[in-house]
């Protein structure tokens, strides 16, 4: 292996150097915010300038509730809530949960419906801790979403055991992840298995009903999955997503009637209050994680069971349906820890930088503080002013509260706000606090003027809501701390790689005797310019969220363009019009192909259910197409297999043949795994218990039996043949086919047709590459290399991992793969499945792919010398990792430049993160299938010939 070492040692340094400058630059990057380990506590209020209520029961506020009942719905839509008539086009999905509509409409001043907004990302992990702590999400949590670690920041739920309430939880098990040792009593179930809509759900109901007539709570959390589980598998306009919804709105019906029935005086839940919620929404094609208004528009059921007064016009921020008679107000997320925390009279978590909302708090705070006549009129002044020196008391310990956070955050983190921000804090703050003296006395002056005291108590609240709606938007704006130092240090190492990179293409060069020159004239070659113009400007795409959003389109336009390029070559010399046209054909293909793979599921997408085909004009619901769709990939995985088997029949011998047989059986499995969730043939009523695990399985097994042979067996087995060529071509053949099966299986049905297309457009390229040495007449003496159709092999990639149903974002990730063929969550099987799924076509294959360009060297350079053999092998390796290395750079610089920008954590770092994991993959591959390669690659050449060299 002396020889590999000789370029094995530049991929060694390039990785380390990827690593080190990835490293650096994410530290600074997605530096989290800082999580002080304060708490509040019941004794801090002494330090404001707030007067607390003389009872001694009650804490920073007066508890408004006895009992708080919080149903979470994870994934609910807003339009799942809300009436059809609030949207321009009623689907098929709304006015599902009615008993919520219902109940809004005939009790509009003691139940309501808000438009709750989640801060981006949204993945679950993130909301519950939002939602918990009242503080804006760290985007390094999606990274743990898999694994939820304890909460040690300051929230509502360690409120509520400091202070005596008794909690009880039922649902996903990602509470007590995050709240380990909290709960009085949980019913936790896992909820990791896309696959499962009902486990979670009927766990929920059968310890939810009991739960509502037991006295040993006073905080009951119920959290459904099944709705977020639907949309993943089967999207959000589907059989199963409306019938989970009318499951929740029967179960909905129960608790509600239940509680209405123990709500009388004296009875259980006189003064309980009910939250059914949602922690985010999703898409269309059950996706969430970023930022899209369907993502972060969720919504909030909110209902007393008392008669409650109108909330003042002042607060109310309602849009009326008169129709229906429903109102909607709208609430960000990030009030809900410190509203709830005020009604249940227990300190604000000590981080919250939210606001109590007055609709949601005038819902039960009236139930206290006014008398029997529950009638709001404007001769009754006193009530209104009652309620709003109440409510602007709580509004002071609110800011006081948050501004004693900001100031502590800023002295205790490494850069926290500006100065001009902190500043402009305390200015707001300091105006809405210097007439607060005057106006908390107002309550001590019964026979004053309404007149006078009214205006005072509204401006003072207006005060204290512009002083918390700037920190919160200031928060948003700047929340995240930038190392920019250590950013620039990744940054620098990122680009002395690429320097590193480049000089090691340089030195293959000048070493062996091969140019990246055109050999008519001594320029620079065609190929060469195109290959530096196509590169410069995808990278500079990835400076706009347009295009990173349009990326798959992008690079097929690329690929394209070099497409159109390579058939003028074709026209001006005649040859290879059919493998020219074959590939711009392809590329077409593929545009399709990312067209439909952006909705992943097609099938049960809006873009495939609700419209016709816009390429065929055939509806998805008549018998042709969907026989098509059946077909269509078992006839692509017969083709797949014909070509192994003619490979070998013709140039495979030893390990090699038995690795392709074993593949061929393995196309034969996946087949019948494809018929057992069919409905069209008969077959599949035998097949459906054996084929949901077990087949999957079995390829499993196989493909790992496979590559450990692959592995193991050169190591003691030396080749008997010269034949470098025939030897390369086999032990492509064989890795390429061992790992196809695994990444086909979890595609789904789709893969067959992705790795037919693939293996087309290789072997067009592959004929294609050289055609312009070829057209102008390729001197003797000097290999010239042509970098084009490793740039295409490139961007075919790109073009692969969005025309699979994947993008760079989290809810671009096909979660369901991670459970082909299996039914529990396992997380180090599910990681692994979930990589092969996301990376199989882009990066695994098309690294171990790259030899093709070797195997089958140029028309007109078929005389090449054996000894320049592993000399271009290694430079196709360096090219297509520098061209990867570039891309990645260049995201790397543009995350830095819009690091302020509105999309950053929705859009741009997610394509970070996508992009450094694919560059460290790619390097990885590199390195091995350099090792896989040229094992035994002495041997075939010559030890002598080698060092002579080398």
């Amino acid at each position: 292996m002396w020889g590999w070492w000789r370029f094995g040692k530049w991929t060694v340094l390039i990785m380390f150097l990827h690593i080190i400058a990835i490293l650096i630059f994410t530290k600074g990057f997605l530096l989290t915010r800082t999580e002080l380990p304060h708490s509040s506590h019941c004794s801090d209020l002494s330090q404001s300038p707030c007067h607390s209520s003389p009872s001694s029961s009650s804490c920073w506020t007066k508890p408004a509730v006895d009992r708080l009942i919080i149903i979470v719905l994870d994934a609910l839509r807003f339009d799942f809530v809300a009436p059809s008539s609030f949207f321009e086009e009623k689907q098929p999905w709304m006015d599902k949960l009615k008993v919520l509509q219902r109940m809004a409409s005939e009790n509009p001043s003691s139940a309501k419906i808000f438009k709750a907004i989640a801060d981006p990302p949204t993945t679950s992990l993130q909301r519950l801790k939002g939602l918990t702590t009242g503080a804006l999400p760290t985007f390094i949590d999606v990274g743990n979403s898999f694994g939820a670690p304890a909460i040690v920041e300051d929230n509502f739920i360690n409120q509520l055991i400091q202070n005596g309430k008794r909690v009880v939880m039922m649902g996903d098990d990602t509470w007590t992840q995050l709240f380990p040792n909290h709960f009085n009593k949980s019913y936790p179930y896992p909820s990791f298995n896309v696959k499962d809509l009902n486990t979670v759900d009927n766990g929920c109901i059968e310890h939810l009903l009991p739960s509502l007539y037991q006295q040993d709570w006073d905080v009951l959390i119920a959290h459904f999955l099944g709705v977020d589980h639907a949309g993943h598998i089967h999207g959000v306009d589907s059989t199963p997503m409306i019938e989970k919804l009318e499951q929740y709105n029967a179960v909905l019906e129960k608790v509600i009637k239940e509680l209405q029935n123990q709500s009388g005086p004296g009875k259980l839940h006189e003064n309980s209050l009910l939250l059914v919620m949602g922690d985010h929404g999703q898409t269309l094609n059950g996706d969430h994680g970023g930022g899209s208004p369907e993502e972060v528009e969720t919504s909030i059921f909110a209902m007393s069971f008392k008669d409650l007064p109108s909330l003042p016009s002042e607060f109310d921020s309602s849009s009326c349906e008169p129709s229906k008679n429903i109102c909607i107000s709208s609430i960000p997320q990030l009030d809900f820890a410190v509203t709830v925390s005020s009604l249940l009279g227990v300190p604000f978590p000590f981080g919250s930088i939210g606001r109590v909302n007055p609709e949601l708090y005038a819902l039960a705070v009236c139930t206290w503080n006014l008398d029997d006549d529950k009638t709001w009129n404007n001769q009754d002044q006193t009530k209104l002013e009652e309620w709003l020196q109440n409510y602007a008391n709580v509004l002071c310990i609110n800011s006081w509260q948050v501004k004693r956070y900001i100031d502590v955050y800023s002295a205790s983190s490494v850069i926290g706000f500006s100065s001009e921000d902190l500043f402009r804090i305390s200015d707001l703050y300091s105006k809405a606090d210097e007439n607060w003296s005057y106006t908390k006395n107002l309550s001590s002056y019964k026979n004053g003027s309404s007149n006078t005291s009214l205006p005072v108590l509204k401006r003072q609240i207006v005060a204290y809501s512009n002083f918390l709606s700037y920190v919160a938007e200031l928060a948003r704006s700047k929340w995240t701390e930038f190392n920019l130092k250590m950013m620039g240090t990744g940054i620098g190492i990122m680009l002395l790689s690429l320097y590193c990179h480049t000089l090691a293409i340089k030195k293959l060069n000048k070493s062996y005797g091969v140019s990246l020159l055109s050999s008519r004239d001594s320029g620079i070659s065609f190929g060469l310019m195109l290959t530096f113009f196509m590169v410069l400007i995808r990278a500079g795409s990835l400076l706009s969220n347009s295009y990173i959003l349009k990326e798959g389109k992008a690079a097929n336009f690329l690929l394209a363009t070099t497409g159109i390029m390579t058939l003028r070559y074709s026209f001006m010399k005649n040859k290879m019009l059919i493998e020219a046209a074959i590939f711009l054909l392809l590329t077409f293909i593929f545009r399709i192909a990312i067209e439909v793979g952006l909705y992943k599921q097609a099938a049960t997408s809006q873009f495939m259910s609700s419209s016709s085909s816009w390429m065929l004009g055939i509806s998805i619901s008549q018998s042709l197409w969907t026989y098509m769709a059946e077909i269509m990939p078992i006839l692509a995985l017969i083709v797949l297999g014909y070509f192994l088997y003619k490979s070998i029949s013709s140039c495979c011998w030893g390990i090699p043949k038995y690795v392709i047989m074993g593949t061929i059986l393995c196309y034969f499995l996946v087949a019948l795994h494809w018929i057992s969730e069919s409905n069209i043939l008969d077959l599949a009523h035998f097949l459906k218990g054996f084929g949901k695990n077990c087949i999957p399985r079995t390829v499993y097994a196989i493909t790992l039996v496979q590559l450990s042979l692959l592995a193991i067996v050169p190591m003691f087995c030396k080749e008997e043949t010269s034949n470098c060529r025939g030897s390369l071509f086999v032990k492509m053949m064989s890795i390429l086919s061992a790992c196809s099966s695994t990444i086909i299986i979890l595609q789904g049905k789709q893969g067959a047709l992705v790795a037919l297309g693939s293996l087309l457009a290789g072997y067009c390229m592959m004929r294609l590459q050289g055609i312009e040495q070829h057209t102008v007449s390729g001197t003797a003496g000097i290999s010239i290399l042509d970098p084009l159709p490793v740039l295409q092999w490139s961007l075919l990639a790109v073009c692969l991992l969005f025309a699979s149903g994947h993008w760079c974002a989290f809810d671009g990730l096909r979660y369901g793969a991670a459970f082909v063929g299996f039914d529990e969550f396992i997380l180090i099987p599910q990681a692994i499945l979930l990589t092969i799924d996301t990376f199989g076509f882009s990066h695994i294959l098309s690294v171990f792919g790259l030899p093709l360009f070797v195997a089958f060297p140029p028309s007109f350079n078929q005389t090449e010398h054996k000894s320049l053999f592993p000399i271009k092998l290694f430079w196709i390796f360096m090219v297509y990792g520098l061209i990867t290395a570039i891309t990645a750079a260049a995201t790397i610089l543009c995350v830095t430049i819009q690091r302020r920008h509105l999309m950053v954590w929705g859009l741009f770092a997610p394509k970070f993160v996508f992009d450094v994991v694919g560059l460290i993959l790619t390097d990885l591959l590199i390195f091995v299938a350099s090792i896989y390669y040229f094992n035994g690659l002495e041997d075939r050449i010559g030890n002598a010939e080698l060092r002579r060299l080398w």
